[in-house]
């Protein structure tokens, strides 16, 4: 492909926003009563939509009532799955009454109830389904005024109803109460305290502003554009700003329909369903549609024909010759005809699973971001892509490799708008990682010849060999997880008594019913023979100082977040035995 430096001016126009207020506004005079959401009212029932006038309308309504309640300037916490109810809340507090505080609703209550006194909160907008364990949570935290249902018909017992709120701003409004439609908002304050996932310790309250927000919208639209009749599937936790920022925000601002998805089960039907042409994801979803292809093809003795037209389409592509939506008609069908574009984040995907999706017809590109950016640093074009790496800097954005090594990889730092203001009430942790403007990312990568960005792993995760040698485990566990038999891995490095050194542990999920589909039903040491036989074919793949001498079967999953990504510190890895063995 020709370079990306090519690329470099050729940016989608934008228009310019000074806050989420100015873009919800802008984009209900721009695109009024065309649909902005469709929502299901009854489980399993048909998408109906919510205009963009109407979300305006609501959002507005609902910021008045809870002016009128006496919260103004007040922290705000909202939680519940993704659904039309959340983003009026979380916008209806962030543009003009105070701090929102998007909650994960898979938090444990313990940590539920950490959060809740740590940020303040003197209301929370909470959904049925989170409703018992939530109270529970509450019942130790002090301050909290409000408890605002985004279910109940009716306020009563101490609960307000969201949608009697609602009615109440709007009846406000229509009086003449203008407290909310003409707050001014200060871009460069808090207006948004998001807590981190906890993947390594302790959950961060990472400070968010307007302009954080809408830099990144800007930015994302320059180089991804959504159509008006573009429809984008929401598939993963909304309190994330990957999918809030770089979906939701980004899809509102371009004038799109945001699409409520039923459940992870459901993503094919809902796409069917439809009629979706965008969807964002993340690795473990991406990689089971992607197998679910292949074993289709397989059951129906197509792989063949199936691999013949990758290469058909690789070939026909030098030639800029189009035609894999003829070649992989059954494939488009299955995702409903529809399908145009696929994003990866959160972590990164195996690139031939990303090559497949483009040789298949489906636009296919990943990015890279974490919470602190609001998210993204780097996301590839989607006029320009491919499988390796994350792409190159955002627009406005600056990326710098903080001490290469010969190979030039060191800590990634970023500098733009979207960097946040700080951690809350953590002046010692924000000035570990803000330093003269620049957001030390803690993550460790290298920029190509076309100034593109690589991830090679996580600063906290390197495994440091007695002579000097730094190895990555996420590269470790990538070779591992190309083994249809294992599902899940940790690779740490583990002290050895004889030497001192460090020795390559992997910590293994096995996928049992790959293993026992092609090996029959193994026992306990043929199992350890089976996948000494897996680890050892990776190894051949690496240098010796990466190899793998001590391996676990493990016969649980790890914990992970709501995104899907494994609790890497904490997890319970258990015990390991010598490869050699």
């Amino acid at each position: 492909m020709a370079s990306n430096k090519k690329y470099k001016d050729a940016y989608y126009p934008v228009r310019t926003v000074t806050d989420l207020k100015d873009m919800i506004n802008s984009s209900a005079e721009l695109f009024g009563d065309s649909p902005a959401y469709l929502i299901k009212n009854v489980p399993g029932g048909k998408y109906v939509p919510k205009s963009y006038n109407q979300l305006k309308a609501d959002i507005d309504a609902f910021g008045t009532a809870l002016i009128d309640l006496g919260l103004k300037g007040k922290h705000i916490a909202v939680i519940g799955e993704t659904r039309y109810e959340w983003m009026v809340a979380d916008l209806g507090v962030a543009n003009g009454v105070g701090v929102v505080v998007p909650l994960d609703r898979e938090l444990p209550e313990a940590e539920l109830t950490n959060l809740a006194q740590r940020a303040h909160l003197s209301a929370i907008v909470y959904s049925a389904k989170v409703e018992k364990r939530l109270f529970k949570a509450l019942e130790k935290v002090e301050g909290l005024e409000y408890r605002i249902s985004m279910d109940a018909e009716k306020s009563e017992d101490g609960i307000l109803s969201m949608k009697e709120l609602v009615e109440k701003g709007r009846d406000l409004v229509r009086r003449g109460n203008r407290q909310y439609i003409d707050a001014p908002i200060d871009p460069d304050v808090m207006s948004i305290l998001l807590y981190t996932s906890g993947t390594t310790g302790l959950a961060k309250g990472v400070m968010l502003s307007h302009r954080n927000i809408v830099a990144e919208v800007m930015n994302m639209s320059m180089y991804v554009k959504v159509r008006r009749d573009d429809i984008s599937l929401s598939v993963l936790p909304i309190h994330h700003t990957y999918e809030f920022t770089c979906n939701h925000m980004t899809v509102l601002y371009q004038g799109g329909t945001m699409a409520v998805c039923e459940g992870l089960k459901h993503i094919v039907k809902n796409m069917n369903e439809c009629h979706a042409t965008i969807m964002l994801g993340v690795p473990q979803i991406f990689e089971v549609m992607h197998a679910k292809i292949w074993r289709q093809a397989e059951k129906s003795g197509k792989a063949d024909k199936l691999r013949k037209g990758l290469q058909v389409a690789k070939t026909l592509q030098k030639f800029n010759i189009n035609v894999q939506r003829k070649l992989f008609k059954d494939v488009h069908n299955a995702f409903g005809g529809h399908m145009q574009l696929f994003i990866n984040g959160a972590a990164g995907l195996d690139p031939e699973i990303i090559d497949d999706f483009n040789l298949m017809g489906i636009n296919m590109f990943q990015g890279y971001g974490l919470t602190e950016n609001s998210p993204i640093v780097a996301v590839f074009r989607d006029r320009y892509h491919h499988g390796s790496g994350v792409g190159p800097a955002m627009p406005n954005t600056e990326i710098k490799i903080i001490d290469p090594d010969s190979d030039g990889i060191g800590e990634i730092a970023a500098k733009d708008d979207s960097v946040m203001l700080g951690y809350y009430e953590d002046p010692e942790s924000t000035a570990e990682v803000l330093r003269d403007g620049w957001l030390y990312t803690g993550d460790y990568g290298y920029i190509d010849d076309e100034d593109f960005l690589h991830i090679t792993g996580r600063k906290k995760n390197v495994i440091v060999t007695k002579n000097g040698k730094n190895i990555f485990p996420e590269e470790v566990e990538y070779y591992l997880l190309k083994s249809k038999y294992i599902s899940e891995v940790i690779v740490t490095g583990e002290e050895d008594e004889k030497s001192g050194n460090l020795i390559v542990t992997a910590h293994i999920v096995p996928d049992m019913a790959a293993v026992e589909e092609d090996e029959g039903k193994l026992g306990e040491e043929e199992l350890r023979k089976f996948f000494k036989k897996q680890i050892d074919d990776v190894n051949d793949q690496m240098s010796s100082y990466k190899r793998v001498k001590r391996f676990v079967i493990r016969k649980e999953e790890f914990e992970k977040t709501s995104t899907r990504k494994i609790k890497r510190f904490g997890a319970n890895v258990g015990e390991s035995e010598d490869q050699n063995k």
